[in-house]
């Protein structure tokens, strides 16, 4: 995230208040199912059998965490802007025993240099990005060639009946829950907008390309509620 945007500094302090129920409100609003959405994510990951990752907006390392339980021999660091965030995936990360940098950084400026990693994820954070293909870029300068890129994000809803069904829950129903348990309604009302706002997954595939990824594919998770991207690095 770009720290010189007065937005960014805004919503790098949301996150930070939030951070104390944010695994929590994860699970109560989503069901559960982003658990699902992160193996699927781990399964891609794995097939690569990399030798280091680099999570970016790791957020409370949930993906982190599962990429190394699921590859302990491989090299995981996390990478997020908000620290209080960060703090509370150290504790979870040091209570199941693993080993995981989790360092504040900015997306759109990784302190790495070209051709670090193997493979770079990040889950439900590049719509918080000032500049999304920015970051892409900057996601394609660290990766070694050969490295993959795995994004999960939220799509805007599909237009359908349960996308009209999703849109009241996630925008009209969501935020009060998360409100009454955080103190943060406009949080995820900032949360919601940004998925209206988020390139479709045809678009956020032309944007990858845009930055160089080849082999450019997504999948489509629970009717189109999240969406799984995939892309190479030659």
């Amino acid at each position: 995230m770009d720290y010189s945007r007065p937005e960014a500094e805004n919503v790098q302090k949301m996150f930070s208040e939030i951070a104390f129920r944010y695994d929590f409100l994860n699970r109560l609003l989503s069901f559960g199912i982003d658990q699902i959405w992160r193996r699927e994510a781990v399964k891609i990951v794995v097939e690569t059998n990399p030798r280091d990752i680099l999570d970016v907006a790791t957020g409370t390392a949930d993906l982190a965490i599962a990429l190394k339980q699921a590859l302990p021999q491989t090299k995981v660091i996390g990478v997020d802007f908000a620290e209080p965030m960060l703090v509370i995936g150290r504790k979870k990360a040091r209570a199941l025993g693993l080993e995981i940098p989790l360092l504040q950084g900015d997306g759109l400026n990784l302190n790495y240099p070209d051709h670090s990693f193997d493979v770079l994820t990040i889950a439900y954070g590049l719509r918080n990005f000032s500049d999304r293909q920015q970051g892409l870029n900057e996601f394609y300068r660290v990766l070694k060639p050969g490295g993959r890129l795995v994004v999960l994000e939220f799509p805007p809803p599909p237009r359908s009946l349960f996308g009209r069904l999703f849109r009241f829950y996630f925008l009209g129903l969501s935020p009060y829950i998360a409100g009454w348990f955080s103190g943060r309604k406009d949080a995820y009302v900032y949360l919601g907008k940004t998925v209206l706002e988020f390139p479709n997954p045809d678009r956020l595939a032309a944007m990858m390309q845009h930055a160089g990824f080849t082999k450019v594919r997504y999948k489509l998770q629970t009717l189109g509620v999240s969406a799984l991207h995939v892309a190479e690095k030659q």
